[in-house]
């Protein structure tokens, strides 16, 4: 049944919207949105475009506080229309981080009047504050996507909001692609994305249809006057090691100054400072509360930070409470509004995940915020009366930036989605309306890793493992860890660490057994949050089918090596071992990657570690390898091999070096090699050396003899000349028939022989043609007889050359010689190096009789001084043809 309503009516429900949107600027867009989602239900025409919509609104206007009870009052009047009075559906609303949930769920439940959990709840990781009365519960991507994977049908719920789809977040991205899925058999389901861009077409065509797109709801800006300052500090914000302490000090110090500034005008006003990731917010909160005094409040938001100071952050400011300086990561920037805030100091940068396809490596970097993140930090700033944005950062740095973030699915780790996919059942999300076609490197990589886990068959369909895992909140080497490691240390411990590695923190020195150490007494901030998780996943350890997982071996291993097997069993391609005589702490990865440990690691010479986070880097930081090592813990040899068990090999490696096949047993672990022993080689491994060898370094691997040689350049000078049947000596020709005419040798060279003792003049000899061949003297002679009675040697061109044969002999040799010679069949004359009495050139020429009548009486007068003792006559025609000297004749 349809439940449309005309312009300027509201949908009556659990829900006043006229209360709850007083102030907000996105009341006066509640009518024609209810007017467009009203179709929602229509059971007459199913996936018509009132079943699905587009929002475009602003941070700040109230877009998250104001649709999800529109829509919930829209789902109970069909419930009550279709059923007479039947509970309404629920209403699902993403929110890309945790906080932001929590804070939308709170702050609509406070407007309605009601508790949070009753008609306005929340659901996300390893909390969850929702009840049979909820109407509309705020969760996160994940949440929602596991709901899917447990129920395709999503039961009980009318209406899907996902809000935030502009951030490019890559699980939003896929349930942009399964709930369009959803409605071609839940028509009934309405399905809303919400953006705080311009960029609404394509979402529109995705989750209606590229010929029928979804209807869009625009909801103007209301901005008030923004003063943009330039502050660019002298420090420079990043260096090899990531952002610099110094440009951290600076954007404190700015933000202090600024904030006092202001407060002496308006004693309300609270600051946003924007700094790329947890550890920068704390060092910047750090120095806040040194440079702003005790008369300020210092907060921290971002992912690591403890709940009740994350909602505190997000919370308006009560009367009588000191002003406020938030410092957060890019989690403030459009997913929640911070009240109160009239001030913004940018630091300009963000982090973004990256991946290194030819490192195998990918994690959170570093980069310059895209100009659209900018214009969404300075909004913040003038959304409730006019704010000023201080950039520290220059105007030309600014322009230099990108325009929008790099979608999440274009860089980051693909190994939870490609699962995801491959448990809802379409691998590599062929089919899925998806905003855009996942990389096919990125995917093929993430499809490898969970074979090598077992969690895809070889279609890259979900396996029965693979169903228990994705079942696990965390990525799926670390729930495949989790389970594994569950029978090997106990379900408490591989929780904890499973709790650790997922929590996305960095420890000092890289050090994870220091880390774990202060998780579990409490001295890390985190703790709390740590206690949280790691008792969840010790739950879903238990319940994994794992009938051991609850008990504690008797023989575990130590804390340290309790780390070290977790990581290598999470990321065994990442199992390390120390280089020997490098310069340095360089490790090599069974991934191949090499990696330097920071100078201040306490792990720094142990031969084997487990590696949980290795990321791109560049001078000391990577002692020259290109990356570093931010996260491990120590591991023995015994506990590598058996966590990475599949990497192991063991082969033979054959060599054709120094003239010689020689062969050495070589066992590694991935790309480490673990032991070299000298083996006599089986011949085909001594052939597949040869044939490398001759392929890299041609037949001079085998070297060819001053006979072989000579016979080379001959036969290549009849092929060129007269061409067929002569043979082509060239040496990609010899190459490509090597077996033709090398066959017997290359057999004795891969049974041991030595290179010198085979002449190449017998093999080649097999190439001559018959009957030709015995022509072969008649047409390109060895040697030929001269004047003087001897037979002097010809020299033939370079195979490779196209120069005429050549002949290197005595003037005195030649005299009365008139006719130059021709060979091969009279097509190439004989070309005449004329040398002087100590061998030195005289002339060249390939026309003896010119020469005779014309240079020789230059020659003649040059010569007979400097070599009085030979002959020099005038008339060289009748002068006897000779090699010795006047006397001796």
């Amino acid at each position: 049944m349809s439940i449309s309503k005309p312009d300027g009516q509201l949908p009556r429900g659990p829900f006043d919207l006229g209360a709850l949107g007083s102030g907000l600027v996105f009341a006066a867009s509640l009518p024609a949105a209810a007017a467009v989602l009203g179709a929602a239900g229509d059971l007459e025409h199913p996936g018509a475009p009132g079943g699905a919509a587009v929002v475009q609104a602003p941070p700040g206007t109230g877009k998250t506080t104001l649709l999800p009870p529109l829509v919930a009052n829209l789902v109970a009047e069909a419930a009550t229309g279709n059923t007479g009075g039947a509970a309404a559906a629920r209403v699902l609303v993403t929110q890309p981080r945790r906080v932001a949930a929590r804070a939308a769920a709170r702050r609509l439940a406070a407007l309605d009047g009601s508790a949070v959990g009753e008609r306005a709840g929340y659901t996300v990781r390893g909390e969850s504050r929702s009840s049979g009365k909820t109407l509309v519960e705020f969760i996160t991507p994940g949440i929602l996507l596991r709901r899917l994977l447990a129920d395709p049908g999503l039961e009980g719920t009318g209406a899907v909001v996902l809000d935030e789809v502009h951030e490019r977040g890559l699980e939003t991205d896929l349930l942009i692609g399964l709930l369009a899925e959803v409605r071609q058999l839940r028509p009934d389901l309405l399905l809303v994305a919400m953006s705080a861009t311009l960029d609404t077409e394509r979402f529109a065509e995705l989750i209606g249809s590229p010929d029928s797109p979804a209807p869009v709801i625009d909801c103007p800006s209301v901005l008030h006057p923004l003063q943009v300052q330039w502050r660019p500090p002298a420090a420079a914000r990043v260096d090899e090691r990531g952002v610099t302490p110094g440009f951290l000090d600076a954007l404190a110090g700015l933000a202090a100054r600024e904030h006092a500034r202001m407060l002496a005008e308006n004693p309300d006003v609270d600051a946003l400072v924007f700094a790329p990731g947890a550890r920068e917010v704390s060092h910047v909160a750090r120095v806040l509360r040194q440079e702003a005094g005790p008369r300020t409040e210092i907060l921290e938001l971002h992912g690591q930070a403890p709940a009740a100071e994350q909602d505190r952050a997000v919370s308006g400011r009560a009367p009588g409470d000191k002003p406020r300086i938030i410092v957060s990561t890019s989690l403030a920037e459009s997913s929640l509004t911070v009240p109160g805030v009239r001030l913004v100091v940018d630091s300009g940068l963000a982090r973004e995940p990256r991946r290194d396809a030819a490192r195998g490596m990918s994690g959170l970097v570093t980069v310059s915020a895209s100009r659209a993140s900018a214009r969404q930090r300075a909004g913040r700033a003038a959304r409730q009366g006019p704010g000023t944005v201080v950039r520290a950062y220059s105007e030309a740095a600014y322009a230099a930036g990108p325009a929008h973030p790099t979608p999440e699915a274009a860089a980051a780790d693909l190994t939870a989605a490609a699962l995801i996919l491959a448990c809802w059942g379409t691998p590599g999300g062929r089919g899925l309306a998806l905003p855009q076609e996942l990389p096919k490197a990125a995917l093929a990589d993430a499809e490898a890793v969970l074979k090598s886990i077992g969690a895809v068959d070889a279609d890259g369909r979900a396996t029965e493992t693979g169903h228990r895992l994705v079942r696990i909140p965390a990525d799926p080497r670390l729930a495949r860890a989790l389970v594994d490691g569950s029978r090997m240390l106990g379900a408490r411990t591989a929780a904890e660490i499973t709790a650790m590695l997922s929590g996305d923190r960095r420890p000092a020195g890289a050090d994870l057994v220091r880390l774990l150490s202060a998780l579990r007494s409490g001295k890390d901030p985190g703790s709390p949050a740590f206690v949280r998780e790691a008792r969840r996943l010790e739950r879903h350890a238990q319940s994994a089918g794992n009938p051991a997982a609850g008990k504690h071996p008797e023989t575990a291993p130590a804390a340290e090596e309790a780390v070290g097997t977790m990581v290598a069993l999470a990321f065994p391609d990442r199992v390390a071992r120390r280089v020997a005589g490098a310069a340095g702490e360089q490790y090599l990865l069974a991934s191949g990657t090499r990696a330097g440990l920071p100078a201040d690691s306490p792990l720094r010479g142990h031969d084997w570690l487990a590696v949980a986070e290795v990321s791109r880097a560049a001078g000391r930081a990577a002692a020259g390898t290109g990356a570093v090592i931010r996260a491990a813990a120590p591991l023995g040899q015994e506990a590598a091999e058996a966590a990475a068990s599949h990497l192991l090999t063991r082969e033979v490696t054959a060599l054709f070096d120094a003239g010689k096949v020689s062969a050495r047993q070589v066992r590694r672990l991935g790309s480490i090699e673990l032991s070299s022993t000298p083996v006599r080689p089986a011949a085909a491994e001594g052939r597949a050396a040869v044939a490398r060898a001759i392929s890299a370094q041609g037949l001079n691997a085998i070297g060819w003899s001053a006979a072989a040689d000579a016979l080379r350049r001959r036969l290549a000078l009849l092929h060129r000349v007269l061409g067929q049947p002569w043979p082509d000596v060239s040496e990609p020709a010899l190459l490509a028939a090597l077996e033709d005419w090398l066959g017997p040798e290359l057999e004795e060279l891969a049974g041991g022989a030595r290179a010198a003792d085979i002449n190449l003049l017998d093999p080649l000899r097999r190439l001559l043609p018959w009957p030709e061949a015995a022509g072969l003297d008649g047409l390109a002679p060895e040697k030929i007889l001269v004047p003087s009675g001897t037979q002097e040697r010809i020299s033939y061109p370079d195979a490779a050359d196209d120069g005429p044969p050549v002949l290197a002999v005595k003037l005195q040799k030649c005299f009365g010689w008139a006719e130059s010679p021709l060979l091969a069949a009279g097509r190439i004359r004989l070309q005449f190096h004329l040398l002087s009495p100590a061998g030195r050139p005289l002339a060249v020429t390939d026309d003896l009789a010119s020469f005779w009548s014309g240079p020789y009486a230059q020659v003649r007068a040059e010569m007979r001084g400097r070599y009085p003792r030979h002959p020099w006559p005038e008339d060289p025609w009748t002068a006897p043809a000779t090699a010795r000297t006047k006397a001796r004749m």
